[in-house]
């Protein structure tokens, strides 16, 4: 592609590391989960989505069944664990026992998969833009990762989606945007969670490649310098970036 990203000088406070006591736990927690061969199981479909899922075979939308399904997911035959590295669980499996009464999240260490929880609450229109949106979620952040931690979750997600047309997404979108997924970050990092940072930026529209590219930089450069601005180690996050394509619509 033509030209170039701009650079971006980013510096850390060498005296402040917020992940303080957590660290080498947090240091541990990222090499299991980029082990060569494994990855992450997104398994945390909210009620809502689940339920569209469960109604193509007629199955009724309650915790049983959402239960029974992600015990099927985590308990499979096979060794399972070899393959899956993580799981993003939805809040509910993080606080469910399976059938057997063992919680959820102690059937999955037995097999090595390390919790993980969604902590963002979806988005919301962004006030002032053409329909764009900002994720929501972090009202009482700091103590639902306590409580997540203490529930055995060692990493979470919290996802910022961006629209792509000839003059989206806005200055407005891509800062509110950053800052959000930095203000995560940083509250992760500070109670013991991993943090993954997704800022994606969609596929849908009729751009081309080289549009996408260009706001992707203009995205993860945003990101990257609000994630320093919040002091977040960055050696201590896991970074899930959107392909560079053209518009699929």
């Amino acid at each position: 592609f033509p030209g170039s990203a701009p650079s971006l000088s980013l510096t850390m406070s060498k005296s402040l590391d917020i992940c303080g006591e957590f660290g080498r736990e947090m240091d541990a927690t990222i090499s299991a989960i980029i082990e060569d061969g494994r990855g992450i199981l997104a398994a945390d479909e909210s009620t809502a989505t689940i339920g569209k899922r469960f109604e193509t075979i007629n199955l009724p939308n309650v915790e049983d069944n959402r239960r029974a399904y992600r015990e099927l997911l985590f308990t499979t035959g096979g060794d399972v664990g070899k393959y899956v590295s993580g799981a993003i669980l939805y809040e509910e499996t993080l606080f469910q026992k399976a059938s057997n009464g063992v919680r959820m999240v102690d059937l999955m260490k037995e097999r090595g998969i390390i919790p993980g929880i969604k902590v963002d609450k979806g988005v919301v229109t962004l006030p002032g833009t053409d329909n764009e949106t900002y994720t929501v979620g972090l009202d009482g952040l700091g103590k639902r990762c306590q409580e997540y931690y203490a529930a055995g979750a060692r990493f979470a997600k919290w996802r910022a989606v961006y629209t792509i047309t000839d003059k989206l997404p806005s200055e407005l979108c891509i800062h509110s945007n950053a800052e959000g997924l930095a203000y995560y970050a940083a509250t992760c990092q500070e109670n013991g969670l991993v943090p993954i940072v997704e800022p994606e930026v969609l596929m849908d529209g009729n751009h081309s490649i080289e549009r996408s590219m260009e706001v992707t930089i203009e995205v993860l450069n945003s990101v990257f310098k609000s994630l320093a601005d919040h002091h977040v180690n960055l050696e201590r996050i896991l970074l899930k970036p959107n392909m560079v394509y053209s518009g699929t619509s």
